[in-house]
């Protein structure tokens, strides 16, 4: 069985986080789940936890409305449409945009490991 993980473990994974109060905006991923049918995480004792593909779709509603400015309405178009077949050769894709700021993400993590296990040492890195 794949891990599941509850509504807040991902508002900090997705980093919708209240930068004032430093508390999870749970309300958003609420609200993404009433407007988008691929949402459906499943309920266990009245809490919420998310799958491996939900988290993945999540990620994309959130860097398709957050970072590209997206509507509501075009993501679900997008979706609807499935991004693969979104203009695959053009390397300005919104797909190949999406992966491209993905892949960045992780090198930078990567790289911020290395600094501090080279900083200090193997003990200390996490």
């Amino acid at each position: 069985m794949s891990k599941l993980i509850n509504i807040s473990e991902l508002c900090k994974l997705l980093d919708l986080i209240d930068p004032i109060t430093n508390k999870p905006l749970n309300h958003i991923l609420r609200y993404w789940e009433k407007e988008f049918s691929e949402i459906k995480p499943k309920k266990i004792n009245n809490r919420r936890y998310y799958s491996k593909k939900n988290v993945e779709i999540l990620k994309l509603i959130k860097y398709l409305v957050k970072d590209q400015k997206i509507s509501i309405a075009g993501v679900k178009k997008i979706l609807k449409s499935e991004i693969k077949k979104l203009d695959d050769n053009n390397l300005f894709s919104l797909r190949n945009s999406y992966f491209k700021a993905k892949l960045k993400n992780k090198t930078e993590n990567i790289l911020t490991k290395i600094a501090l296990i080279k900083k200090y040492g193997k003990k200390n890195s996490s």
